[in-house]
């Protein structure tokens, strides 16, 4: 059977989520196929050694408790764990340096600069959006003023234009296995989310992306934006702990991403710890 470290801080208040009604929902599955225990972040490191893998789902920014989970992700490499996600995600996992990497490549992306060089190639935009390269859920992001670009410190940060999007969707995956996808229809409401169907396109402009990441195990979230001209851009993405919105699928969805994912844990568990821990 196997037994999973489930690692969720219940009380993380989210804005338009909560995280602890899925993970309560999720992890009772779970439990259903393997021996499961949930724990917070700040104590996870502590009990790595006790369980066959450990399984990271809403466990808030780390932002908010950094030190703690550079120690626990050191723990978990140092012991070979088996982890659910993989540690080796180059998206958000690593911070928001992919953006630019995968920009100056050339990928479908919003156009991201890090340095004031860089800002002479940016589109023209009466808005730029400035992030942090270590942020999350929109902490520390602000907006400037077009007139105001070279002003801008980039240090630490990235730059991008505020593009006047028609909608966002995001893609889902366990490994590399598609599962479903959801869109805002209201670009003011992130989180007000109807199902979606992609068309064969949308669904190559996400797998580009899972492929680029090349993910062992885990969840994935490619997060998108309609451009006004019907491109698809990458918005982030997320490979560290994504939200799910589960409750927002149907039956058959919820019990297809639920197999998917036990299917996974079950091969994970099968991996010598060392190699599953890489």
């Amino acid at each position: 059977m196997g037994s999973l470290l489930y690692v969720t801080d219940l009380g993380y208040q989210a804005r338009g989520r909560r995280y602890c009604d899925e993970d309560i929902w999720l992890s009772g599955r779970l439990r259903e196929e393997f021996d499961l225990a949930l724990v917070h972040p700040l104590d996870a490191a502590a009990l790595i050694d006790r369980f066959d893998s450990v399984v990271v789902r809403n466990s808030g920014p780390v932002l908010h408790y950094q030190e703690a989970y550079d120690h626990f992700r050191a723990a978990a490499l140092a012991a070979g764990t088996r982890m659910f996600n993989s540690l080796t995600g180059k998206g958000d996992m690593a911070g928001k340096e992919y953006l630019l990497h995968l920009s100056r490549e050339g990928f479908p992306v919003i156009p991201t600069a890090g340095y004031r060089e860089e800002f002479a190639r940016l589109p023209k935009a009466d808005e730029y959006v400035v992030k942090p390269l270590l942020g999350a859920d929109s902490v520390g992001l602000r907006f400037v003023d077009g007139a105001d670009l070279a002003d801008v410190d980039p240090a630490g940060m990235l730059v991008q234009p505020r593009i006047p999007f028609t909608y966002e969707v995001s893609f889902y995956f366990v490994g590399r296995d598609f599962q479903y996808a959801l869109h805002a229809p209201d670009p003011e409401a992130r989180w007000v989310l109807r199902p979606y169907e992609p068309t064969g396109p949308d669904l190559e402009f996400a797998r580009r992306f899972v492929d680029w990441n090349d993910l062992p195990y885990g969840i994935q979230r490619v997060d998108a934006c309609r451009a006004p001209d019907g491109e698809l851009l990458l918005v982030e993405l997320e490979d560290l702990n994504p939200y799910l919105s589960l409750d927002l699928v149907g039956e058959a969805e919820r019990e297809r991403f639920v197999a998917a994912m036990t299917s996974s844990l079950r091969e994970l568990l099968r991996e010598p710890r060392a190699a599953a821990g890489r």
